[in-house]
């Protein structure tokens, strides 16, 4: 799956844009002000790095070895997926959905009826 791919999924979502905050190598995908996505390259391995549940997290990661904590993130609240093929497309894009959830359900209110005015 290309990066292309995950950043098209991603930015499909209500209110969804792209940042390059930490330079060209990193894409952050935000909801409003705060991140849900991030995607990089590391040891020539595309990475997803995506918000979750903390229950959830832990099971992802005793399911796939391709999932770690978060890299540079909070350990307990996001994951980082390498992009080996050992996860499909649809498991990854629930996760995505999942991540944005997550995100969108903590904004502010204000910030909420921005999208659904």
């Amino acid at each position: 799956m290309l990066n292309k791919t995950l950043a098209s999924y991603c930015l499909s979502k209500k209110g969804a844009i792209e940042e390059y905050p930490f330079g060209d190598g990193v894409l952050v995908i935000k909801v409003a002000s705060k991140m849900f996505a991030l995607l990089s390259e590391r040891n020539n391995q595309l990475n997803i790095s995506l918000k979750c549940d903390p229950i959830i997290a832990e099971s992802l990661r005793q399911q796939y070895s391709s999932i770690t904590p978060g890299y540079h993130l909070n350990k307990t609240h996001w994951n980082t997926i390498i992009m080996d093929g050992s996860i499909s497309e649809s498991e990854l894009f629930k996760m995505i959905d999942h991540s944005y959830e997550l995100v969108f359900k903590g904004l502010k209110k204000s910030e909420k009826e921005t999208f659904f005015q």
